[in-house]
């Protein structure tokens, strides 16, 4: 079982944000990366969809053998985790309780940010996972649905980003935060502009917390690949045409990956 791949999947590219975190974590384990890019975004779709959307997901690697999954979307770690668990049993790691559990950590006046997609701050998953906690936590959610194209267009520096990143944040300086969680996969590209704009501020990166938490429950499971010096090999999938995931990775990675293959059906 060690010897298996790591299964990673997201509703796009935002994913390999996690992946880019599990390949410096666990540089010696293979990894299969799943984008459902046909069906992109999860953001507005319906619980009941994207709990099945995230089955069939889960079905496509499991077909891979691989021995553990990371839900790399924060849309389907919110909404359908709790089902998924119930299915299979196959450990299933989400980025909300990673990240919610990393901002109660750093946290010293228990006033902590949430910035994701209108379905994640709907959910209120990351509030719920918080005070699941500390019920003396105050949480101050916020979705930020233009963040996205921002990344995907590599607009990252500028008058641009700078204006959407305050009108977006501009109330949790008023709230006085000290904690905020980028509770979206694409956020981290925006980090280092965050934190200039939310000057001492601590920033929570899902990506980096989920991959810190598979490396533990791959730990605990005696799953882990024997150290060696080889690199992990890596497989890419895509419902949809593949170029266009090609140029996002390019920006995710710093580096050109292979050509994803395309899997037109999950039935």
């Amino acid at each position: 079982m060690e010897n298996k791949a790591i299964g990673i999947f997201d509703s796009g590219v935002g994913g390999l944000t996690v992946l880019k975190e599990v390949e410096r974590l666990l540089p010696n384990e293979d990894i299969i990366y799943f984008g459902d890019t046909a069906r992109v975004p999860y953001g507005n779709k319906s619980k009941s969809t994207i709990i099945k959307f995230s089955t069939e997901n889960i079905l496509f690697l499991l077909k891979k053998k691989v021995k553990i999954i990371v839900i790399a979307c924060n849309t389907a770690s919110s909404l359908a985790l709790d089902s998924l668990k119930d299915i299979f049993s196959v450990p299933l790691i989400g980025v909300v309780e990673a990240g919610a559990a990393k901002a109660l950590k750093v946290s010293k006046n228990r006033k902590i940010a949430v910035v994701g997609t209108r379905s994640t701050i709907n959910s209120k998953s990351y509030e719920k996972a918080i005070l699941k906690n500390d019920k003396t936590a105050k949480i101050y959610s916020k979705a930020c649905p233009l963040f996205v194209p921002l990344v995907e267009e590599g607009i990252l520096e500028g008058v641009i980003a700078k204006s959407i990143i305050e009108m977006y944040l501009k109330s949790f300086k008023s709230a006085h935060t000290d904690v905020i969680i980028l509770g979206c996969t694409h956020y981290p590209l925006l980090k280092r502009q965050i934190a200039a704009y939310l000057k001492g501020v601590y920033i929570v990166d899902s990506a980096t917390e989920v991959a810190l938490h598979a490396r533990g429950v791959l730990m605990q499971h005696n799953l882990l690949r024997s150290k060696n010096n080889k690199t992990g090999k890596r497989e890419f999938y895509v419902t949809d045409e593949p170029k266009a995931f090609m140029r996002h990775a390019g920006l995710f990675l710093k580096r050109k990956i292979p050509l994803p293959k395309v899997i037109n059906n999950l039935q």
